[in-house]
């Protein structure tokens, strides 16, 4: 059923005026979508928020447990100028009739054109005891708050979730990370009965217990108990009879729409709620009002999933502005990473088609599982599922409704993932195939944005499609789209050498050279620029760490920051930063920095990495504040190299009520391990002593949180322009194991990665991802982790410090003067100011004329 497009005014000046109603994500990218295509601007858009907050990523809301802050989740803002947005005014009732929305403030809103956003509200089961204190639910940022706090002052150390579906796995998981021992309700024989078979929730069951978490299948919650004297929640009951002791309580069993302003409006709700909707999701019952999301029931059903609320938003944003555009219909597949687990669902996964065969490859060795359903003739896809492996998803799940390129059980095959297999990968899918299920964009889109727009790469694609800017599990397909579009990705480091920085470590490891100007007449052509020469100094210093860098032809190959072993400032001074391992450092050696910055007038500055950086010192003047410093123990601190900077850690056990391993005493022998170490960029760590993650170890490329059993390690982290957070890697690991882990970690990432890469930008590139590191790494798939190992030995036997080696080498010692014929006349360029009693550039000659260091280069958090 369709509508005549109402008359909202007369004449082409006649400003509409929409209403949204909540702003959720759905809610979000409705105005979003209507704002960037509005270019006559027909719309004056108001949005009625109920939360005090904007819109953020509820979808990553277990990342709060992680590290991630409100900041990291909040969703682009909107044009304050087009969009009024009203925070903490929710709408309390609609007039229909006088088109007008009533809210909580007490204000009326007038409506052209009414978008109910709502969304839903967790389904809490009407037992006894649910509503007690210590009763939750896994909802919103205030939740994930009234979570944390319940658990710091839970007394019984364990919380239990009832229902093992996608939203209770997340909230085990966030459990888990607060240090309680979880457990999982569900009343279905296996764990989310939704998306998964039995084989499939079996495994993921298997595997989910091995993480620590006790999972309670086939059978449900007969009541929670409560304190007789508190009231608050003590325990809960099982319908088999079991008691599990707990003061925390996280409901997460399912949503229900929240249609209550609908309902009361007089609007057609479904049997199951949710506001009825046609194919453009109008209501049926008025032409005015719109829903989208979770509140909305259209083709007879509510959708709990994202993507599809997307759809919705962007089939009404078309409406509004007079296109054409109905629901494409649910696309419910998922992929998602649960307590680490690999699960994706897409299609028929259950096999409802009549006819319909299924095709299973189960390996609990491996721990994967894959099912394919197909036709009855097997030449049709019709849907999947796959478990600990899901590589293969990105280019399976297009295939749905296509005709099979291959045998179907090749198409599981760990060989086919990524497309290599015998199924012909990207280029077997039809044009009308979805990529990105996030953005609906389909391979033929992508393929025009290569050939006719000129992308040339995958951040070309996602800037210009928005492929792979949502979940991004489809960012391996736009890779081989590229590939089947022709388009050759250059690999050559610069114009000098064909090779990437990748083979020429390899070449360097396998000839044993040790000059620049070897493996350019060798390997390359001509005399090198500023690119490839940093890049084979850093190769050169990994391979040997036993030779100084600034030794012969390495000095002149080193760029400005390395040439003077410090970090060029804006007003050509440069700072001092003294190595802190894991930021402890003794009342004699703090004193010893006090005395360096007031004899030498330098400005002075903790770090974002526990560390004291000493600002304003002259070139002239290096050498006698390193020898002051070294004469007290200190030494370089590489705050200027592509290097290991810092391993920051919390308090730890030794002094934190909450700490359960020594963060400080392993962040200082990490730190002293891998000091010096030169890599394709700069290198920072942390170890936090317990979940609270006060060392924020999951922002840096290698970050280590204790648990009871040993220490948690992610990689893959970065705190700079585009900061995403480290993966788990492996838990629970004892001490040898996460040393072992990092050495391999560390010395294969800079074996493999390319110049300038920070390890969050390598592992995404990373073919295989994270479980290919983990192979890697931990199970020695290449062969190549004795290798690993000895490198590391050798670097950690090498090491001397690069502050030193100057000192004690009066040719080095003359590269560290402003004027050869007066090496002790100062620079007359370079003045100081002084603000908050502290010495500060004055901007001059030199400061205004100083090249700006791009980011990689600067100093960072140091």
């Amino acid at each position: 059923m369709t509508h005549a497009r109402p008359e909202t005014g007369t004449g082409s000046a006649a400003l509409r005026r929409l209403v949204v109603v909540g702003h959720g994500m759905v809610g979000h990218r409705l105005v979003e979508a209507l704002d960037s295509r509005d270019a006559d601007r027909q719309w004056q858009i108001t949005v009625l928020a109920e939360e005090p907050r904007p819109a953020y990523d509820r979808v990553a809301l277990s990342s709060c447990f992680d590290g991630a802050d409100e900041s990291a989740l909040r969703l682009p803002e909107h044009d304050p100028g087009r969009v009024g947005l009203r925070l903490g005014d929710p709408a309390c009732a609609l007039d229909r009739a006088g088109r007008t929305v009533l809210t909580a403030s007490g204000d009326r809103v007038p409506y052209d054109a009414l978008v109910l956003a709502t969304g839903s509200r967790p389904f809490v089961p009407p037992l006894p005891g649910a509503t007690a204190p210590g009763c939750l639910v896994y909802r919103t940022l205030d939740d994930i708050a009234a979570i944390r706090a319940a658990a710091d002052k839970s007394t019984t150390g364990r919380g239990v979730v009832v229902g093992g579906g996608l939203l209770g796995l997340e909230a085990a998981n966030a459990l888990r990370l607060l240090g309680l021992t979880t457990h999982v309700v569900e009343m279905a024989p296996h764990l989310m009965a939704v998306q998964l078979d039995e084989g499939g929730g079996a495994l993921l069951g298997r595997m989910v217990g091995e993480l620590g978490v006790t999972v309670h299948t086939g059978t449900g919650t007969q009541q929670v108990l409560t304190d007789p004297e508190t009231g608050a929640a003590s325990g809960v009951e099982l319908t088999d009879g079991t008691f599990l002791e707990t003061d925390l309580v996280v409901f997460a069993a399912g949503v229900r729409p929240r249609d209550e302003l609908a309902r009361d409006a007089g609007l057609e709700v479904g049997e199951r709620g949710g506001v009825v909707v046609d194919e453009t999701c109008r209501s049926v019952t008025d032409p005015r009002v719109w829903a989208v999301g979770e509140v909305a029931c259209i083709e007879g059903r509510t959708l709990g999933l994202v993507a599809p609320g997307y759809a919705m938003a962007e089939t009404v944003a078309d409406r509004l502005l007079g296109g054409e555009a109905g629901f494409p219909g649910a696309d419910t597949a998922t992929q998602l990473k649960l307590l680490g687990v690999g699960v994706a669902s897409f299609g028929d996964a259950h096999a409802t088609t009549p006819g319909a065969l299924e095709v299973v490859l189960n390996d609990p060795v491996a721990a994967t599982y894959g099912k394919l359903v197909v036709s009855d003739d097997a030449r049709t896809l019709l849907g999947g599922i796959l478990v600990g492996d899901t590589s293969g998803y990105p280019l399976l799940r297009p295939l749905v409704g296509s005709a099979l390129p291959a045998d179907p059980a090749t198409l599981l095959a760990p060989e086919s993932a990524g497309g290599a297999g015998a199924g012909g990968g990207v280029a077997g899918l039809p044009d009308s195939a979805q990529i990105c299920s996030c953005h609906a964009v389909t391979k033929g889109a992508l393929t025009e944005a290569v050939t006719e727009q000129g992308c040339a790469d995958v951040p070309a694609l996602k800037s210009c499609t928005k492929a792979g800017t949502g979940c991004g599990s489809c960012v391996p397909a736009l890779k081989h789209i590229l590939e089947a579009a022709g388009v050759e990705q250059s690999k050559a480091l610069c114009e000098h050498f064909d090779h990437s920085r990748a083979e020429l470590f390899e070449i360097v490891a396998a000839t044993g050279i040790t000059t620049f100007s070897q493996l350019v007449a060798e390997h390359g052509r001509g005399r090198g620029c500023d690119v490839c020469k940093p890049a084979v100094a850093a190769i050169l210093a990994s391979r040997d760490s036993a030779t100084h860098i600034l030794d012969g032809e390495r000095g002149s190959l080193q760029d400005t920051n390395d040439r003077h072993l410090a970090n060029m400032q804006r007003n050509g001074t440069y700072s001092v930063v003294p190595r802190v391992p894991g930021g402890e450092i003794t009342p004699a050696r703090l004193i010893v920095l006090g005395e360096v910055a007031r004899d030498f007038g330098l400005y002075t500055k903790i770090t974002g990495g526990q560390r004291i950086d000493l600002l304003g010192a002259r070139l002239e003047q290096l050498p006698a504040i390193w020898r002051r410093l070294t004469d007290a123990g200190f030494e370089s601190g590489h705050a200027y190299g592509k290097a290991v900077r810092t391993v920051k850690s919390c308090v730890g056990s030794t002094w934190c009520r909450y700490g359960v391993q020594d963060s400080v005493g392993l962040a200082i022998e990490l730190e002293l391990r891998y000091r010096g170490l030169r890599a394709p960029h700069k290198l920072k760590a942390g170890v936090s002593g317990c979940a609270r993650e006060c060392a924020e170890a999951r922002s840096k490329d290698f970050g280590i949180i204790a648990t009871e059993q040993g220490w948690n390690l992610y990689v893959g982290g970065n705190g700079g322009f585009t900061p995403r957070h480290a993966e788990l890697l492996a838990c629970d690991l004892d001490h040898d194991t996460l040393v072992r882990t990092i050495d391999r970690f560390l010395m294969f990432y800079v074996r493999t990665a390319d110049r300038l890469q920070r390890t969050a930008a390598w592992l995404e590139a990373l073919e295989g991802g994270l479980d290919h590191l983990r192979a890697v790494v931990m199970d020695d798939s290449l062969g190549i982790c004795a290798e690993l190992d000895a490198a590391m030995e050798r670097h950690v036997a090498d090491y001397r410090d690069e502050w030193r080696g100057v000192l004690e080498d009066p040719a080095k010692l003359a590269r560290f003067t402003s004027f050869v014929n007066a090496p002790d006349t100062p620079d007359p360029a370079i003045s100081f100011a002084v603000e908050r009693e502290q010495p500060v550039p004055v901007p001059g000659p030199v400061s205004l004329g100083m090249p700006q260091l791009p980011a990689a280069d600067g100093a960072g958090a140091r």
